[in-house]
This record gives structure tokens, sequence and C-alpha cells, in this order.
């Protein structure tokens, strides 16, 4: 399992190195520029041409991309063009609450999608499962940021139970954990709706195999073959679905963070866009392409802890 690790590591290298070149080609032949967001439509050119001279945007855009590079073989994310603070330093104040939004709708949508999909599978049919596929079905139909805007104006302005913006104080957990609430749960309520659409089918496939039945034709109890023999097996497709959907929630999280003001490294790409902060906006979409990688190849290596059948190669 090393080995498959490591290879699979390797190989992602030239996958994130054209992800990263096309964006770095790709957000600077789009007009205007950093040195024009930071002073304004009404600057003059002169004031322009010497605050691009400073930025280092004078420079032919070859050189420039291989400054970049040398820098990224480094470990060196570079200076924000319009803060001029370190990239790195921005990256790890905001990556924490955007890994705590997407583990935490992650957690949701695991806690209520399983058991969801398990009942709807073995009520089919029957009014419990009417209610969870068409649960799912507008958990999957509802944009996320109307579900959030609804969430916030149930939950914190009707009833205040929950604050209404902000991540909270990071050094303190109950603080953390109090303004992620309604975030996580607009993700949760979404990926709920997947995972339990996946295992109730997934569940539905495996309950008609001949294992199952032998299963229940030696007599085990009804808990043991549904949990022991049937989950076990239902949960290979899902888990893939899990990892899929773990790369959605950290780009789902652009949307979240801006509609509950959360710092993250979605609002800070938004920011780097509006204010065309190239440095920024690179180090952050290199920072989600790393992530989409990291959970793949959990996932895979996921398969063989639930089906020790799997070998890797």
């Amino acid at each position: 399992m090393l080995k498959y690790a490591i290879r699979r590591m390797i190989y992602v290298l030239p996958t994130l190195w054209a992800v990263v070149t096309f964006v770095f080609f790709l957000i600077r032949i789009v007009p205007g520029g950093p040195a024009v967001a930071a002073l304004g439509s009404y600057a003059t050119a002169e004031s322009i041409r010497q605050l691009e001279e400073q930025m280092g945007l004078d420079k032919p855009i070859l050189v420039q991309y291989g400054i970049f590079l040398k820098d990224l073989c480094q470990g060196e994310l570079g200076k924000s063009l319009i803060t001029q603070k370190p990239i790195s330093q921005e990256i790890a104040r905001a990556l924490p609450y955007t890994l705590d939004l997407a583990i935490g709708g992650m957690v949701i949508g695991i806690l209520f999608g399983i058991p969801t999909g398990i009942i709807t599978a073995l009520r089919r049919n029957r009014p419990p499962d009417y209610i969870g596929r068409i649960l799912s079905l507008v958990g999957i139909s509802m944009p996320e940021f109307y579900l959030g805007i609804l969430l916030m104006y149930i939950l914190a302005i009707k009833l205040p139970f929950f604050p209404v913006l902000g991540g909270g104080d990071f050094s303190n957990l109950g603080s953390r954990l109090y303004h992620l609430f309604l975030p996580a749960l607009t993700l949760g309520i979404i990926m709920t709706a997947f995972i339990s659409r996946m295992v109730r089918s997934s569940m539905l496939n495996v309950l008609r195999e001949d294992y199952v039945r032998t299963a229940r034709a030696k007599g085990l109890h009804e808990r043991v073959v549904i949990y022991k023999h049937a989950l076990r097996n239902a949960l290979i497709p899902t888990v893939t679905v899990i990892g899929i959907y773990m790369s959605i929630l950290m780009g789902g999280s652009v949307l979240t963070e801006i509609i509950f003001s959360r710092p993250g490294l979605g609002k800070m790409m938004v920011f780097a866009v509006k204010d065309r902060d190239y440095i920024a906006l690179q180090s952050v979409i290199i920072i989600f392409s790393a992530f989409v990688f990291l959970f793949n190849l959990i996932t895979d290596l996921l398969y063989s802890l639930i089906d020790p059948r799997i070998e890797y190669h």
C-alpha cells in the first residue's frame, strides 16, 4: 500500500504542474491587473507603471513564470501583490477554517446519510422510503446559497440560536463549533442527500446477492446480516461518493464562506480574483488541487480497509 501511495503522489505532480501552469497564464490574459485594482480606475498610467515595476509585473510573462516555478519548487508561495505579506501565512490562517467547514459537512452527511440510506432500503416502497427519497431529492435540488440563507434566516434571525456571521475564535473550541454549526449544516444537508441515495441503491443491490440469502438461511440475526454482510459491501461505492464529494465540499466552501462571512480559502480566493492578486490566487488553487488529490488517495486506500480482498500493485 505504501508503494502504491508513493507512486500515486509521483503521478500527481504533472497534473498539479498542468493546473498551475494553466491558471498562471489564464489569469494574466484577463483585462486589468493588481496595480489597477490597488490604485483604482482613476489612477494615472505613470502611477500604475511604477506600481507594476515594484510588483515585478513589468517583466516578460515567461520570466514571471520561471520565477514562480523556481519559488514553488523551493516551497515558496511568494508574497501577496496587494498586501505584500507572505502567502503562506495567510493560507495558514485561512486553511483551518476551510478544513473545519469541509470536515463538519462530511461528518453531518455521514451521520445522517448512511442511516437514512439503510432505512429507506430496508423499507423499500413504504412510507419511510418515500419520505427519505423525497427529502434526498429536495437536498440535491436545493442550491447551496439558498439553503444557507434559509438556515440563517430560521436559526439565526427568527430563532437566534446561532450566530449569523463570522468564524469564531479559533483558539476556543466551543466558539469554533458554535460558529461552524450553520455553515456545516448547509453543506451537510446536501451531502446527506447524496450519501443516502447512494447507500440506498447499493444496499438494494447487495441485499439481492446470494451470500446475503445464505447468511439469513444460516439463521443469523437480521442485524448481523445487515451490518456485517450487506452494509460492508455496500460501503465501497459510498466511500467513492464521499471521497468525490469531499473535493466538492472544498470548492463549495467558497459560497458558504461568503454567505456566512467566514474566513477561509474560499473567501481568500474570491478577494484574490477581485484584486487581481495573481500570486494569492495561484497559491489557493495549488492548495485546493493538493487536497483534491489527497482526498482521492485516502478514498483509494480506504477500499482495502473495507474489503481486504482489494490489493494494490
